[in-house]
């Protein structure tokens, strides 16, 4: 998955475009880092797949909160540039699930995991952290978690 960065990243240079440029390069800065922090912890190779999505998935949030707070504020302009950043990230990303599909896959993790209580909400969500990383939005799945089991 990162040569797909660096494949794009050497694109948009060609290219010049500037916000593609400036994302893609936070993207593997974002990627690098958590590449040293796994050597160091578990000596293993860098980041996975799995968690270079959950970067990109992180990143996507941050982006989102920041072009709310800019447009509270009247900043109109960096609030498109972070829109812009959005898309860039997102190109990365599997298909987001929609609510439906997110219901669903709540109650397959409930299922799978003999969910009885809010006490077994980490469980749940550690089966969908697993399973759709990058392909749903977290906070939503943990309201539906606890509305289930509450």
């Amino acid at each position: 998955m990162q040569e797909r960065f660096t494949e794009a990243l050497k694109e948009a240079v060609k290219s010049q475009d500037k916000i593609r440029i400036s994302t893609l390069r936070l993207i593997t800065a974002a990627i690098k880092d958590r590449d040293i922090a796994a050597r160091g912890a578990d000596k293993g190779s860098g980041a996975t797949d799995e968690q270079v999505l959950e970067i990109l998935a992180k990143m996507v949030k941050q982006r989102q909160e920041a072009a709310a707070t800019y447009e509270e504020a009247g900043r109109l302009e960096l609030a498109e540039q972070e829109r812009a950043e959005i898309l860039v990230i997102e190109e990365f990303l599997p298909a987001q699930l929609g609510d439906d599909d997110i219901a669903a896959a709540v109650n397959d993790a409930i299922a799978e995991t003999g969910a009885a209580s809010l006490k077994d909400m980490g469980k749940v969500m550690g089966v969908l952290k697993g399973k759709y990383a990058g392909q749903m939005d977290f906070g939503k799945a943990g309201g539906l978690v606890k509305q289930r089991l509450g």
